[in-house]
């Protein structure tokens, strides 16, 4: 009995202190400055479809101070790795060498997925996610909705929670969620570190998000 209580206690105590050690990362305010650092490394969730052509928009509009990139995609997109390629070679024109790498995890929910079973291949993802982030050690996480950034996201957390780094969070919601957000919006809406949304709806129903009008 007394060495049941003792491991209760001991797992309590371990839960509260990884509680508390989110709570910092959290609100931690590490800001990369690229220009006082020289550069700042991106990690770029990849979706598909109209959120490929929104995150990659947004990465085109960035400096060379934000680099090397890393391009996450899921390893069922058959297209977007194209695009990455294509923006990389304009941005190689005006430079001497490729700052990116292309990565792929399982993708976390597909279309139409049940809920149960997306669950299931979240987690599975996240197996994937968390040796790819800590490998990479991102300064930044930069993504807009699709369903794999929910893991790596989560890895990134993870990054600072075991104190080897802290990656800003900076979630951009898609143009398309004008009334509501997406379920990866409001799964990351209070671990990001920096929340924008593209309509002032938005913004009155969500009073963290940042609204600076259209972004992509």
């Amino acid at each position: 009995m007394g060495l049941c209580c003792g491991a209760a206690a001991a797992l309590l105590a371990l839960v509260c202190i990884v509680i508390a050690r989110i709570f910092i990362v959290l609100r931690r305010s590490d800001t990369p400055e690229p220009r006082k650092r020289g550069s700042a490394s991106v990690l770029v969730v990849v979706g598909s479809g109209g959120h490929t052509t929104e995150i990659l928009r947004l990465v085109g509009s960035l400096s060379a101070s934000y680099s090397p990139r890393h391009y996450v995609i899921a390893d069922t997109d058959r297209m977007s790795e194209d695009k990455v390629r294509a923006l990389e070679a304009a941005r190689t024109e005006e430079r001497s060498q490729p700052q990116y790498t292309i990565h792929r995890i399982p993708r976390s929910r597909e279309v139409l997925q049940s809920w149960t079973s997306s669950v299931v291949s979240t987690l599975y993802a996240l197996l994937y996610s968390i040796p790819l982030v800590f490998q990479l050690k991102p300064d930044m996480v930069l993504c807009n909705g699709p369903g794999t950034c929910v893991p790596l996201c989560a890895s990134a957390l993870l990054l600072g929670v075991v104190g080897m780094k802290k990656a800003l969070i900076i979630y951009i919601e898609s143009i398309c969620r004008v009334e509501s957000l997406s379920l990866s919006g409001k799964l990351l809406y209070h671990l990001s570190d920096y929340f924008f949304v593209q309509w002032p709806t938005l913004q009155e129903k969500y009073p963290k998000a940042v609204f600076l009008g259209r972004l992509v």
